[in-house]
C-alpha cells in the first residue's frame, strides 16, 4: 500500500510539471529563428519586434538568422525544436505554404508541424532593376526579355519565395524567359544587383527602397492589387496589362505543434499587441509593411488557403519539385 502511495504521490507531481513549467515561462531566453540572411526584410521585422517582445515577456529574445534554401532551413529546425517555448519561427509564404510543392522530399510539413501563432506582416514585392539596364517600364523589360529569350536574370530571396513565385507568374503571364537566379536572403541578392552581378530583382520594399531612393536601382513594378505605400509613383503588374495579377509576400508567427497551448496564447497576445502598438506599426509601415496581427485560428485558415492557392500556381507555371 505504501508503495502505490507513493507510486501515485509521484505520478501527480509528474503530471503536475508541465504545468509549472508553464506558469514559470519564460524562464530563460527565447530564440526567434529566421530563414534568410542579416539585411533582408525578414531580418527587419524580426529585429524590430523582437526587442519588443523581450519587454514584454520579461527575458531576452534572440534574432537567429539560419539561412538557406528559401527559408525551409529554419523552419525544418523549429519544426524539430523542443516544443517548450523557448523557439519561435518568424516564416514566410515560401516554407510555410509554397515549398511543399517545390520541394520533392521536404523534410517537414508545414500545416501539421507547427501551431500557429498570429500573421505579423504583409506586403508586396517590388521588381526592380540595374540602372544600366535599358529599361525604365515593365513593359520594355518584357520586350528585352522577348528579344534575348534566356539573357537576362532575375533574383529572389530563396527558391519557393513570394519573390520566386512572383518572378515566375511574371514569365508566364507575360510569356518571357528570364533567368531565376536564388540567394540566401534579400541581402546577398541586392549586393549581387548592385555589383552588377545580376540584371533585376524582384525584391521586397524595406530591401529595396533605400536604393531606389538613391537612384542606385530602378523600380519597374510592384505585385500588390494595389499600389505599394512605400512607392505610390510604382505602377503594379496589373496596371501595366496584367489585369488581376496579385501576390502579396507575408511573415507570419508559428511555434512547434506540441508547444503548450497556454505559451502559445501568451505568444500571440503579446504578439498582437505589439504589432497594434502605434509606434511599432509607424515603424513597420515606413518600410513598406503592413502588420496584420490575427487569432491563431486565422493564421491557421489563412495558411491552409495560401497552400492551397500556390499549388495551383506551381502546376499552372510548370514548376517541378526539386
Amino acid at each position: 500500500m505504501k508503495f502505490k502511495s507513493l507510486t501515485a504521490v509521484l505520478g501527480a507531481a509528474l503530471a503536475c510539471m508541465p504545468v509549472l513549467a508553464q506558469s514559470n515561462w519564460p524562464a530563460k531566453p527565447i530564440t526567434m529563428v529566421v530563414g534568410f540572411a542579416a539585411g533582408g526584410a525578414t531580418d527587419a521585422v524580426a529585429r524590430i519586434i523582437a526587442k519588443h517582445l523581450g519587454d514584454e515577456l520579461k527575458t531576452n529574445v534572440v534574432v537567429d538568422n539560419k539561412a538557406g534554401a528559401g527559408g525551409n532551413i529554419a523552419t525544418e529546425l523549429v519544426a524539430r525544436a523542443e516544443a517548450d517555448g523557448y523557439t519561435i519561427l518568424l516564416g514566410s509564404v515560401g516554407s510555410l505554404t509554397v515549398a511543399p510543392h517545390l520541394v520533392a522530399k521536404l523534410p517537414y510539413k508545414p500545416l501539421e508541424d507547427f501551431a500557429p501563432v498570429t500573421m505579423a506582416v504583409v506586403f508586396s514585392n517590388v521588381l526592380v532593376v540595374k540602372p544600366d539596364l535599358p529599361v525604365h517600364t515593365l513593359a520594355e523589360y518584357i520586350a528585352l526579355a522577348k528579344k534575348e529569350p534566356g539573357k537576362l536574370s532575375y533574383a529572389s530571396p530563396g527558391i519557393g519565395g513570394a519573390g520566386h513565385l512572383a518572378g515566375e507568374l511574371l514569365k508566364l503571364r507575360a510569356g518571357i524567359d528570364v533567368t531565376h537566379v536564388a540567394f540566401k536572403g534579400g541581402g546577398p541578392a541586392m549586393l549581387a544587383l548592385l555589383g552588377g552581378q545580376i540584371d533585376s530583382f524582384m525584391s521586397t520594399p524595406p530591401t529595396a527602397g533605400p536604393h531606389i531612393k538613391t537612384g542606385k536601382v530602378r523600380a519597374l513594378a510592384t505585385t500588390g492589387a494595389k499600389r505599394d505605400p512605400l512607392m505610390p509613383d510604382v505602377p503594379t503588374v496589373a496596371e501595366q496589362g496584367f489585369p488581376g495579377f496579385d501576390t502579396l509576400n507575408w511573415y507570419a508567427y508559428v511555434v512547434p505543434v506540441k508547444t503548450p497551448k497556454p505559451i502559445v496564447e501568451r505568444f500571440s497576445k503579446a504578439l498582437v499587441k505589439i504589432l497594434s502598438n502605434p509606434d511599432v506599426v509607424r515603424e513597420l509601415e515606413l518600410k513598406g509593411l503592413s502588420p496584420s496581427p490575427g487569432t491563431p485560428a486565422e493564421l491557421a485558415a489563412y495558411m491552409k488557403r495560401e497552400y492551397d492557392t500556390w499549388a495551383e500556381v506551381v502546376s499552372k507555371a510548370g514548376i517541378k519539385p526539386e
